[in-house]
């Protein structure tokens, strides 16, 4: 048996090949019967929530109904937590969770509580952290018993039924024995736990020096022949190469560019990499890329559509940008809502063929016989064997099957082949056709349709430097109708603040530190790339409430979620950054950002102060930060301004793209083309009233700290200033 879904951050033992998925709700939608069970599951928005809704289990979402039964009875809480697209979470719900006898156990003996992790972070924060530091690793599905007062006293990840089931037998019958004793020992485990995860304030600025540690941790654990970091399994972690492109942009250090372009392409040939339908599964279970668990989540896919755009921006290398194109082209293709928003994820498993689909298995709409390719050019292209060419296979799910990937370039097929190359790259683009349109009749896997807010933010930033670097305009648009969804259907009406998460017409969950960052993040950058002034304004208003939300004053961090929920045994100001950035390293970088469109001392001052108040745990774990660091780096490289005035028109877009053609991670934008705009700065920066376009032509003004060099309007001169 292969271990649940592992935590990104801490990912060292996240290996396996997942294997059949069945979720009930499938089952259900398939057969045309009454479910046998319905819970308070039922009417819950979230698809994982809802996945659980025909249990036997006798659920409670988390909330006050729960705690008061636990309470009113003496029951400990059995407290499950996973998310729709996890393939462990349905083993374990196939195997314990629809178990007649497990499920009369659990409704007799506990309150069953169960809780989406994309929805409620901060729940599943808190509990991870308290499984890791007892057991020593973690993931989803995560099972923690808890006293009625929420205290855990136990927790796990998956278990398989006979362990499940002494595992509730012992706990009950402990319970009856001494519920009092197993209540009174949990404060001091508590307290404990408390003091550990407790915000601490740095003493000590960052020291520079933690840019070159972490830079060598990554040079140590980095795959030289196959890319990427560690061995098997090896996930992307964009928040590195973000990192590593930023320390060389600002050191010059070769070795930082070498390694993230390596990874990237061993990445974009690899069997990690959609190679028909474009956009990156979760992470690969060999070292060489080549094997994926294939759920495609949407935080992946911004994140990696970033990496290879700014590595092209450096290199100039086109298959970074045709890379980044696919990503950002499967977004749009199979994971856009009709009103613009990006929809979560999509699932590792789905139906073999349509006349069974309860029949799932992993990688089952992306694999292909030999038969099917039908095509030798492409066969020996993309590593097609006529036997299949999965060799290790511990489940047995990929016999006779292929995974694409690029054993060969098509330069090296066309020599190969004897043939010229054109003729070779036409055929393979007519095969590759062919094949969509083949796979698109096939079952598709499940696909985890709400709107989560952090991640659409992630998105807008993707689609928004797309738009500026390839200059492509329906690439704008995908950020711009996001944005507006965002900012129409997740922000309260009444109040402003943010939701997390939207599905089926309905916005719930008040938003976390993520939430704030990741968009306000997005709403930048896509002011860096239209120069409308309602996002950076949306942006500017939706940073000072993540402030007056997140901020401890205590140490200058941000805590992970609002103050507000009664039921939360604790709240914590985590910063590790893993599978996604951590909220509080892009409300840093966030802030140091807007500080450059507004020169606020005190916002700048914010951003140093959070960036102390992580200094020690950075000095402890250079390479944890990346993001962090690269906000660090922001920070230290005394960030320039550059202006531009003048008129929109062609002029303008040939200055633009002078711009945004570059890799300038330490530099902001603004353009002032309108009395309007000149006006929305003004407030703010006094040296913009003073600025115009000379000789009627667009003009540049390249700063630093509002000190400007002599302002140029030809685009060679602005190049050169950029250099």
């Amino acid at each position: 048996m292969s271990p649940p879904e592992q935590p990104q951050a801490r990912a060292a033992n996240e290996s396996d090949v997942r294997r059949t998925l069945i979720p009930l709700v499938a089952i259900c939608e398939a057969s045309c019967q009454q479910p046998l069970h319905t819970n308070r599951l039922a009417h819950e928005k979230s698809p994982y929530l809802l996945q659980h809704a025909h249990n036997p289990v006798d659920w409670y979402p988390w909330g006050e109904d729960a705690f008061a039964r636990a309470v009113k009875e003496n029951k400990p809480i059995f407290l499950s937590i996973g998310y729709s697209t996890c393939h462990w979470c349905h083993v374990m719900e196939r195997e314990c969770f629809e178990n007649p006898e497990i499920a009369a156990q659990l409704n007799r003996d506990f309150i069953s509580i169960k809780v989406d992790r994309e929805e409620r972070p901060d729940i599943d924060q808190v509990y991870m952290s308290y499984v890791m530091a007892t057991t020593g690793g973690g993931g989803w599905p995560m099972s923690v018993l808890l006293t009625p007062d929420r205290h855990p006293f136990f927790g796990g990840t998956y278990f398989p039924p006979e362990t499940f089931k002494d595992i509730l037998r012992q706990a009950s019958e402990a319970w009856h024995k001494d519920s009092k004793g197993i209540i009174a020992g949990t404060p001091a485990v508590m307290e404990s736990f408390r003091r550990m995860n407790a915000p601490a304030a740095g003493k000590e600025p960052v020291d520079p020096k933690l840019l070159t540690a972490a830079f060598e941790s990554y040079s140590k654990a980095f795959d030289a022949r196959h890319g990427g970091f560690g061995p098997a399994p090896k996930f992307p972690r964009p928040v590195v190469l973000g990192f590593l492109l930023r320390y060389h942009a600002q050191t010059g250090n070769k070795q930082a560019l070498d390694m993230t372009i390596r990874t990237l392409q061993e990445m974009a040939r690899g069997g990690i990499y959609d190679q028909l339908g474009g956009g990156f599964h979760r992470y690969s279970t060999d070292d060489r890329w080549f094997l994926p668990h294939f759920e495609k989540m949407l935080y992946d896919q911004a994140q990696l559509a970033v990496a290879y755009l700014e590595a092209y921006q450096i290199t100039g290398d086109q298959s970074l940008a045709r890379v980044s194109r696919g990503i950002l082209d499967y977004v749009l293709r199979d994971m856009t809502s009709p009103e613009g928003a990006f929809y979560s994820a999509e699932d590792a498993d789905s139906a073999v063929d349509s006349a069974q689909s309860n029949l799932k298995r992993e990688g089952a709409f992306y694999a292909w016989t030999f038969r099917e390719i039908n095509q030798p050019w492409f066969a020996f292209q993309y590593g097609v064997k006529e036997g299949g060419n999965v060799d290790k296979d511990p489940h047995g799910e990929f016999k006779g099957s292929n995974v694409l990937y690029q054993a060969h370039s098509v330069e090296e097929t066309a020599a190969h082949f004897r043939q010229p190359v054109e003729k070779v790259r036409a055929v393979l683009d007519q095969t590759r056709v062919r094949l969509l349109a083949t796979r698109a009749k096939r079952p598709r896997p499940y696909r985890d349709d709400k709107t989560i807010a952090a991640w659409n933010g992630l998105m807008i930033s993707a689609f928004a430097k797309a738009s500026a670097v390839l200059a492509e305009p329906r690439y704008a648009r995908a950020a711009e109708r996001a944005a507006d969804f965002a900012l129409g259907k997740l922000r309260d009406p009444a109040t402003g603040g943010l939701f997390r998460r939207y599905r089926d017409g309905q916005a719930a969950v008040p938003a976390f530190l993520d939430d704030y960052a990741f968009l306000v993040q997005g709403l930048l950058d896509l002011y860096q790339a239209s120069f409308q002034t309602r996002h950076l304004g949306a942006a500017l208003n939706l940073t000072a409430r993540l402030r007056s939300t997140f901020t401890n004053q205590d140490t200058g961090s941000f805590y992970t979620a609002p103050a507000g929920d009664p039921h939360l045994i604790l709240r914590m100001d985590d910063g590790y950054d893993g599978a996604e950035p951590s909220g509080n390293s892009i409300a840093v970088l966030d802030l140091l950002r807007t500080a450059e469109y507004t020169d606020q001392a005190a916002t700048r001052q914010a951003a140093s102060k959070a960036l102390s108040a992580f200094s020690t745990r950075i000095q402890k774990d250079p390479e944890g930060y990346p993001q962090m660091l690269s906000a660090f780096l922001f920070q230290q490289a005394k960030p320039k301004q550059v202006i531009l005035v003048g008129p929109r028109g062609e002029a303008m877009d040939k200055m633009l793209r002078v711009l945004q053609s570059r890799f300038l991670p330490n530099s902001i934008a603004l353009v002032v083309s309108s009395e309007a705009e000149r006006g929305f700065f003004k407030p703010h920066l006094d040296v913009v009233e003073s600025m115009t376009s000379k000789g009627g032509l667009p003009t540049a003004y390249v700063c630093e700290n509002y000190a400007c060099k002599l302002p140029v309007n030809n685009p060679a001169r602005f190049a050169e200033l950029l250099q």
